[in-house]
């Protein structure tokens, strides 16, 4: 289809070169300009448009592969640019070329050097409004796809529109989407593409466990996106010079100035680092477990031996481990135990206890 196009393109090209160029006749032999010569004007101009017509499309013939295939490859990359990068690049190149206009009326002093002064300006401006607009992709994304910049009337609907970005292991955990559903999070649910990728790279894996993680989280994105009332985001964008999708996501958390929201104990430290919001699906879980305290009685079953000699391990309902000092020798019977401590951090909860009846006995 392109190669057909530019084929009806340069003829209609060379037609119109052969009809208003009648001046070239003088470059033809004798007898031809003779013959051309004996004719009306009308029908001359027609004869020499028909044979630049023939000539330039001829002329393309011998290189219309070549010049198609260029054309349909700069389609194609210019159809892989993100649509963030064009319209940051179009506003750049945009704000340079009508700053360069504000300079034109000084280049009148130049004389007979307005002219190239005037094309030069222009270039340069357009150059550097196009390197800046690149280079902000990710500010002026976030601020088209929000309709707003910096704080709003009494921070309401800057509040509501805050962005919560999911990484990988929270996808993947699930239970984000039980805490949407409950109308926990507000704002915008941000999905990164480079996290959507990294789920399908772990769904292809060959490892059958690392296989199932990975569609477990693109079956909760797709609960979220389709099941919940929630607004939800994939960002597009990349930074490319990044590698590691922890940073990446901690610099989108810098840009779209929103949450991270991860259950990852080394990302939460990090973005703690780094300064940015984070939201830790574990804390959460913590906070609205019930209460042990030491020197509380509760019943529960050792079912494996600890790390340590003598220790047995035992699960409250919600998963909270207990490790039970001398429980060992109780290891598949239901016992009740006193809590001596309790151990709490983002990573979990740990609670530490001793048999009631080793209590007594001492």
């Amino acid at each position: 289809m392109v190669k057909r196009w530019f084929m009806i393109l340069s003829a209609l090209c060379g037609a119109w070169l052969g009809y208003t160029m009648e001046g070239l006749t003088g470059l033809f032999p004798g007898p031809l300009r003779a013959w051309l010569g004996g004719m009306s004007p009308l029908m001359s101009h027609l004869l020499l448009a028909a044979a630049g017509a023939v000539l330039c499309a001829f002329m393309f013939s011998l290189v219309a592969d070549i010049a198609s295939a260029r054309i349909r490859r700069w389609i194609e990359a210019i159809t892989e640019i993100p649509m963030n990068e064009m319209m940051a690049g179009a506003a750049g190149l945009t704000a340079g070329l009508l700053l360069s206009l504000m300079v034109y009326p000084v280049l009148s002093l130049l004389g007979s050097m307005e002219s190239f002064a005037q094309f030069a300006i222009s270039a340069l401006f357009g150059y550097m409004g196009l390197t800046v607009g690149l280079a902000k992709k990710e500010e002026l994304s976030s601020f088209w796809k929000s309709g707003k910049w910096g704080a709003t009337e009494q921070g309401e609907e800057r509040r509501l529109e805050e962005h919560k970005i999911l990484d990988t292991s929270v996808i993947i955990d699930g239970r984000i989407a039980d805490i949407c559903k409950t109308g926990f999070i507000e704002g915008t649910i941000v999905i990164p593409e480079f996290v959507l990728e990294e789920l399908q790279h772990i769904a292809d894996s060959s490892d059958l466990l690392k296989r199932n993680r990975g569609r477990r989280g693109l079956d909760i994105l797709n609960k979220i996106q389709k099941e919940l009332d929630v607004k939800v985001m994939i960002y597009e964008g990349d930074f490319e010079e990044i590698s590691e999708v922890d940073s990446k996501l901690v610099k989108l958390a810098k840009v779209l100035q929103g949450k991270v929201v991860t259950n990852d104990f080394n990302l939460n430290k990090v973005c703690e680092l780094q300064g940015v919001s984070v939201l830790n699906i574990n804390d959460l879980a913590n906070a609205v477990k019930p209460v042990v305290l030491p020197g509380e009685e509760i019943m529960v079953q050792v079912i494996k031996d600890g790390k340590e000699h003598g220790q047995g391990v035992a699960y409250l309902d919600d998963g909270t481990m207990i490790v039970v000092e001398g429980g060992r020798d109780y290891i598949g019977t239901i016992t009740e135990v006193l809590v001596t401590s309790v151990l709490q951090t983002s990573a979990g909860r740990m609670i530490f206890a001793k048999p009631k009846l080793l209590e007594k006995a001492q």
